[in-house]
């Protein structure tokens, strides 16, 4: 590549060139200081880039050419019979520089980087760039074309995205044209082999102004080595870690050397991501117009982001008058309309005074440091506040969660009061019947007495043998059997209506839970069937004794009726005997219906004894739900406790690493301060060796003897420094400038 680069100047200028072809000025064995044709081709080559520069139908036409093939872009020059004088020097420097490249970027790097500076004619660029990052015979070259052929998840974005990459330039303006397809096969190539970055808006402005100046496969590699080596790779993944911290350093450098405008950005809420997001993902390719891209790109080549930094700088000091007097809505459209105009004459007055800036390499590293920890910290505090926000929530959920609980264990407690209130008025009422049954009892009681003193009455006028008065005797007991009769009747409607309640009680008593007496109520309720068991027996027993009566008081009524209408006044003793059986009966029926009270009786004191032991229970069940609410409420006061005690350490841990910041700002101002002293003492040197060559103390015998003691102030100077640092104006002094 580097013969094709020396074959048509040699070609080209044939006559009064041909001497200076010859010269050896970038040889290894030139002397040491530039010849005066060098000296002179220096200043011709100057002046050309910057008519270049301004030459808008130059530049197209050069893009024009490099659309068809990759090393012909030197060698094809069809109209190079047409460059001035000047434009031949340029040619014929530029090819010593690429045949003589690995020597030259070996020995002669700083001058190099000059000229680079200086610009590189646009014939030249495409080599000279593939020279600078090293992107010559790539491997993955061969692979391009099978990257082609594959399918990318990114297609959909890249061909959106397309239309919107220089829409004024001929080569990419109009759809699917030539330029939008090759820039299309780049990008695509690239988001198959990079899948972790795949594909990010800016890139393709780099990509299209790669295609501006070379095929695209070679475009493809010098794009490659540009992700691997400059940090754009950094910049351009998804989580874009690297543009916060260039954004953070920027901002550091403003702070120090813009004071009054970072303080006004500041009080405007206006960021630096705002403005200068662009000028890092694009390399200022979408801020001014193509040709002074184009010059800031061949730096960015050259020495990577390290000027992306100081033209920002530099941008923002030649406008600080104007944004001080702006606020943030004012500052965004000066950023979007004036400042791409203010260079369209040239770039050659920003890239000056960008190099006029401050700029410590040593200082970004740990700027860089300082961003990384700060990272690393602000991800562990997010996943402690993820943490402690988790834990919130289910904290939150549990107190939900025991609300619920306390309400229904209210709920449970309510109906628990209103369920006793409802046995305590069923109790009273059963209560009152037990009284009712009582006051029945005692007038059975003494109706039996009554009974009782009639047959002894009837036993002392038993030899009175008045039948008359033995029928009526015997009507009035009759009456009375219907009575008791009916009675009997309705003690067992009653009773039946007792049963009936006492099931709906029991019922309501198996509702009511009671996990801890269980068994002992299934004792009890055993112990009351038992007794009621016992009690139907005993009635069962009663009410055939009082079958057995009525049956034999019908036959005895059946003997008598006959004998009366025989004989009403015969047999007195038997009518006697009938009615003493008729009383009999009576106080058979009287007792088994006592029986039958007092066995109710029994049922009932049972039951009342089971509702109030179930009462308690639910009385200590509430309890014991107070206790469990009280706990759950101390609980929270004691969660909410330890939350409030996490925001105050966070709150400290903020303070601690604002007062951290401070005192590296002070560190960096102490450093600063021996800085700018040790630059004093070397300008103080220089003064000095101007005077010396003044007076002629520089002679031939004694300049080793100046020289080696120059070195031996810098060697004390670098001892005095704390980072060990010599600016390379002090190295300049020992040796001399080339080219």
């Amino acid at each position: 590549m580097a013969s094709q680069v020396a074959s048509p100047s040699a070609s080209l200028h044939t006559t009064s060139s041909s001497t200076t072809l010859s010269t050896p000025a970038l040889s290894p064995e030139s002397p040491s200081t530039l010849s005066p044709d060098d000296l002179e081709l220096l200043a011709k080559l100057e002046e050309q880039n910057r008519l270049l520069e301004t030459d808008c139908k130059s530049l197209k036409s050069v893009n024009g050419s490099r659309r068809n093939s990759g090393s012909s872009l030197v060698s094809s020059s069809s109209a190079s019979s047409n460059l001035s004088h000047l434009e031949e020097d340029s040619w014929i420097l530029w090819g010593r520089i690429v045949n003589e490249w690995d020597d030259v970027r070996k020995k002669k790097e700083k001058q190099m980087r000059e000229l680079v500076r200086k610009g590189i004619p646009h014939h030249f660029r495409a080599i000279v760039w593939q020279l600078l990052c090293n992107a010559q015979n790539m491997p993955i070259k061969d692979q391009y074309s099978e990257l082609l052929k594959m399918t990318s998840p990114c297609e959909k974005l890249i061909r959106r995205d397309i239309a919107r990459t220089y829409p004024e330039h001929d080569f990419f303006k109009e759809k699917d044209s030539l330029g939008q397809e090759v820039l299309f096969n780049v990008m695509k190539a690239y988001s198959l082999v990079d899948r972790e970055v795949g594909y990010c808006q800016g890139s393709a402005f780099i990509v299209g102004l790669l295609l501006m100046q070379m095929p695209e496969e070679e475009a493809f590699c010098v794009f490659v080595k540009l992700m691997q080596d400059y940090r754009l790779r950094e910049l351009f993944k998804p989580s874009m870690a690297e543009l916060g911290l260039c954004m953070y350093q920027f901002e550091w450098m403003l702070q120090e050397q813009l004071p009054e405008l970072y303080v006004h950005f500041q009080s405007q809420s206006f960021h630096t991501s705002m403005y200068s997001s662009s000028w890092f993902l694009t390399i200022f390719l979408t801020t001014f117009p193509l040709p002074v891209a184009t010059r800031l790109f061949d730096i960015f080549m050259s020495e990577g982001l390290e000027i992306v930094f100081r033209v920002g700088i530099a941008i923002l000091q030649a406008n600080q008058a104007e944004l001080m007097q702006l606020d943030m809505e004012g500052m965004l459209q000066h950023f979007q309309k004036v400042v791409p105009h203010q260079f369209d004459s040239g770039p050659d007055k920003l890239i000056q005074a960008a190099y006029q800036i401050k700029y410590n390499a040593k200082k970004m590293k740990k700027l860089e440091k300082e961003y990384t920890t700060i990272k690393n910290k602000e991800l562990e505090e997010q996943v402690e506040i993820k943490r402690l926000r988790t834990e919130n929530r289910l904290l939150k959920q549990r107190i939900e969660t025991l609300e619920k609980e306390s309400a229904s264990l209210a709920d449970r407690l309510i109906q628990g009061q209103v369920t006793r209130a409802q046995e305590a008025e069923e109790n009273y009422l059963i209560k009152r019947e037990l009284a009712t049954f009582k006051q029945q009892s005692d007038e059975a009681s003494a109706k039996l007495e009554k009974a009782q003193d009639a047959i002894r009455e009837l036993q002392v006028q038993r030899h009175k043998c008045n039948p008359r008065y033995s029928e009526d005797f015997v009507l009035q007991l009759e009456t009375e059997l219907v009575q008791a009769r009916l009675r009997e009747a309705e003690s067992q409607c009653a009773l039946k209506e007792m049963q009936d309640k006492i099931l709906d009680i029991e019922k309501r008593n198996h509702s009511l839970p009671d996990e801890n007496n269980v068994a002992r109520l299934q004792d009890e309720l055993i112990g009351a069937k038992l007794r009621e068991a016992e009690a139907v027996m005993g009635l069962k027993e009663l009410r055939q004794q009082v079958k057995d009566l009525d049956d034999h008081w019908q036959r005895h009524l059946a003997r008598t009726t006959s004998r009366w209408k025989d004989s009403p006044r015969r047999n007195a003793v038997s009518e006697l005997q009938d009615e003493l059986m008729t009383v009999r009966l009576r106080g058979a029926e009287t007792q088994a219906e006592l029986k039958e009270i007092k066995q109710r009786m029994l049922e009932l004191e049972t039951q009342n004894q089971i509702s109030g032991n179930q009462l308690c229970r639910a009385e200590k069940e509430c309890s014991g739900l107070r206790e469990k609410v009280l706990y759950l409420n101390a609980q929270n006061k004691g969660l909410l406790t330890q939350l409030n005690e996490t925001k105050r350490k966070v709150a400290e841990m903020d303070c601690k690493n604002k007062e951290d910041v401070m005192a590296l700002r002070l560190r960096e101002a102490d450093g600063i301060a021996t800085v700018v002293e040790l630059q004093q003492k070397i300008s103080d040197l220089e003064i000095q060796k101007e005077e010396g060559k003044v007076k002629g103390q520089l002679s031939n015998s004694d300049s080793t003897q100046y020289i080696r003691e120059l070195k031996d102030q810098i060697e004390e100077l670098k001892n005095e420094s704390p980072s060990g640092h010599v600016p390379k104006r002090t190295e300049g002094l020992l040796r001399p400038t080339h080219f």
